[in-house]
């Protein structure tokens, strides 16, 4: 048994093997573009995101603030107004105790969140950095 020897061209001709080293080139160049601009959309990601986290977190610190002043505020008309209570009751003065405590009813009626019912309004407030809260 004799081996038969068999040429086999395993690039082809030098033109196809130019080409396929300019193809894996410029799939390269390609890729490391691509990885470019996948790169610069993620730090553009990343910034947006410290951006409304922030922003967020000021809205929130804004709302807090509120709330907290808005409750203390009325802790305070509450205390006030129960003042006023006892002494029209230590007085006797009926008129009085009923003004007062048509007072503290129309007071717990009353919504500390009232002003959020319009939350366009709210939010135009919150992104105005010179809008002053009167509370």
């Amino acid at each position: 048994m004799t081996a038969k020897k068999v040429h086999v061209e395993v690039l082809g001709t030098g033109a196809d093997a130019l080409q396929s080293l300019h193809a894996i080139i410029e799939a390269y160049t390609d890729y490391k573009k691509v990885a470019q601009e996948e790169q610069t959309k993620r730090r553009d990601i990343e910034a947006w995101e410290k951006t409304t986290i922030a922003q967020v977190q000021a809205n929130r610190d804004v709302l807090i603030k509120y709330l907290e002043s808005s409750f203390d505020e009325r802790a305070n008309n509450f205390r006030f107004l129960f003042e006023k209570v006892d002494q029209a009751i230590a007085q006797g003065d009926n008129k009085q105790l009923s003004l007062f405590l048509h007072s503290i009813t129309e007071l717990a009626k009353s919504s500390p969140f009232k002003d959020f019912a319009d939350l366009t309004s709210v939010r135009a407030a919150l992104d105005n950095p010179q809008h002053e809260w009167t509370i």
